[in-house]
C-alpha cells in the first residue's frame, strides 16, 4: 500500500482531485419510532424504495426525494446516533414558496420562507450555512441559494429547502446530461428532431444511426459544446 502525504502548510502543494466517481448516495436518519417515521416520509411524497427487517432486532427502509439522486435509510439499529440528532440537511428546490405549499398541503408543518441577515453568525436561530439569524421572507434581491424554509421530521430530525435557481460556476459536471422536467426532455428531443431532419436533408438519404445522433445532440446542446452536423 502506498500513501500519500498531503502537506497543508505548503503553499505549492496541489491536491489533485480523483478520476473514480464517487456518488453520494445515503444518509442515515436516527429515529426512535419506524413506523411513525415511515408514515412521515411518505406524506412528504416521497419514494419508498425499500422495507427490509430480518427478525425483531434489524429493520431498514430507504426513501428517496423526489428528483433526488441521493436516498435516506432508517430503522432498527442501523446507527448508534441519536434520534433528531441529524440536523442541516438540504432539499434544493427551484421553486421555495411551492416547495413549502405543498408540504403544508400534505399537512407537515414548516416554518415560514427566511432569509440571512447578510452573514450574521451570531444569533438565537438554529445554525444554517448561511448565518444565525433569520430575516422573514425571500431573499430581497432573489439571489439563488440565500432564500430557505426549515422543517423536521417527528424525532426532530431537521431539514432546510434552499431555493437555487442559478448554479454557481463549476457546479454543473460537464460530462452528464439531465433534465430537470419530462417536458424538458420532451423540448429536447424535439429540438434534436429538428435538427436531424435538416441533417439528412444534407446527407440526402436516410440515418439509420438515429439514436446515436440525437443522443450526441442532446449532450453537446446541453453541455454548450459545439452542435453535430
Amino acid at each position: 500500500m502506498s500513501i500519500t502525504e498531503v502537506r497543508h502548510d505548503d503553499a505549492t502543494s496541489v491536491v489533485r482531485a480523483g478520476t473514480v466517481d464517487m456518488k453520494f448516495e445515503i444518509v442515515v436518519l436516527p429515529v426512535s419510532d419506524v413506523d411513525r417515521a415511515k408514515e412521515f416520509y411518505e406524506r412528504l411524497g416521497w419514494r419508498l424504495d425499500a422495507d427490509y427487517e430480518n427478525g425483531n432486532d434489524f429493520r431498514v427502509m430507504q426513501f428517496t426525494p423526489p428528483g433526488s439522486g441521493c436516498s435516506v435509510i432508517f430503522g432498527k439499529n442501523v446507527t448508534a446516533a441519536a434520534p433528531g440528532s441529524a440536523q442541516g440537511m438540504y432539499l434544493i428546490v427551484s421553486d421555495i414558496e411551492a416547495a413549502r405549499k405543498e408540504l403544508l398541503g400534505r399537512g407537515v408543518e414548516i416554518s415560514d420562507v427566511f432569509h440571512d441577515a447578510s452573514g450574521v453568525y451570531a444569533g438565537p436561530d438554529e445554525p444554517y450555512l448561511f448565518g444565525r439569524r433569520r430575516v422573514s421572507g425571500q431573499d430581497p434581491d432573489h439571489r439563488s441559494y440565500r432564500s430557505f424554509a426549515s422543517f423536521n421530521d417527528p424525532d426532530g430530525n431537521g431539514w432546510l429547502f434552499q431555493e437555487v435557481t442559478t448554479r454557481l460556476p463549476g457546479r454543473i459536471d460537464s460530462a452528464a446530461t439531465s433534465f430537470g422536467s419530462a417536458n424538458d426532455l420532451a423540448s429536447a428531443f424535439r429540438r434534436a428532431e429538428a435538427a436531424h431532419g435538416e441533417h439528412e436533408k444534407r446527407t440526402g438519404q436516410r440515418d439509420a444511426n438515429w439514436a446515436d445522433w440525437y443522443a450526441a445532440y442532446m449532450v453537446a446542446e446541453q453541455s454548450g459544446k459545439e452542435l453535430p452536423t
